[in-house]
């Protein structure tokens, strides 16, 4: 202890050699086996690189059989060293992008249920007239569920043929067409 009743630690960092560096989403094995080759790998890690064997089926990398043949040789592995071979030649990472996920996704989601189940109600609430039947009130309230909802799926369809479409140049007429 020092004279302020403080303790006081010293500490020695040492580095010496190389650090393996990850360069992708998909080498943390390939960069782990540097350094840990020897070690014995986890069940965790086993599934991890089954993992990876399925994304490389699903994309046609893989055939059915090497699939099972390399998904066995992962369980008879017990160090990295012998699942790193496994995958050796398969990408470390996806090849295709994923496009970014809309942020107002939540918001968006949340204003079509205030669309498709309260706005109804008010209106159908304010169309009614004083001094009903319950069959007007339960035909009113139909007429109007389905009224918003017709409208709220026309709407929506229409907003997906203009995303699909949009960008693409109407088709040309053939060269030398008379017009």
């Amino acid at each position: 202890m020092v004279a302020g009743g403080q303790p006081r630690y010293a500490c020695l960092i040492l580095l010496v050699g190389e650090v393996p560096v990850t360069s992708g989403p998909g080498d943390e094995m390939a960069a782990g086996t540097a350094g840990r080759g020897r070690l014995r790998a986890s069940h965790a890690d086993r599934e991890q690189v089954i993992g990876t064997l399925k994304d490389a089926f699903v994309q046609g990398r893989l055939t059915q059989d090497e699939f099972d043949d390399r998904v066995g040789q992962v369980y008879a592995s017990r160090t990295y060293a012998e699942l790193a071979e496994v995958t050796a030649d398969l990408p470390a990472g996806p090849t295709g992008t994923r496009p970014p996920r809309d942020p107002w996704r939540a918001t968006k989601l949340a204003w079509r249920a205030v669309y498709a189940i309260i706005l109804p109600a008010i209106v159908t609430l304010i169309v009614i007239p004083g001094h009903t039947t319950v069959g007007v009130v339960i035909t009113t309230t139909a007429v109007t569920y389905l009224l918003f909802w017709v409208l709220g799926v026309s709407v929506m369809v229409a907003a997906r043929q203009e995303k699909r479409f949009a960008g693409q140049l109407p088709p040309r007429s053939a060269p030398g067409a008379g017009g």
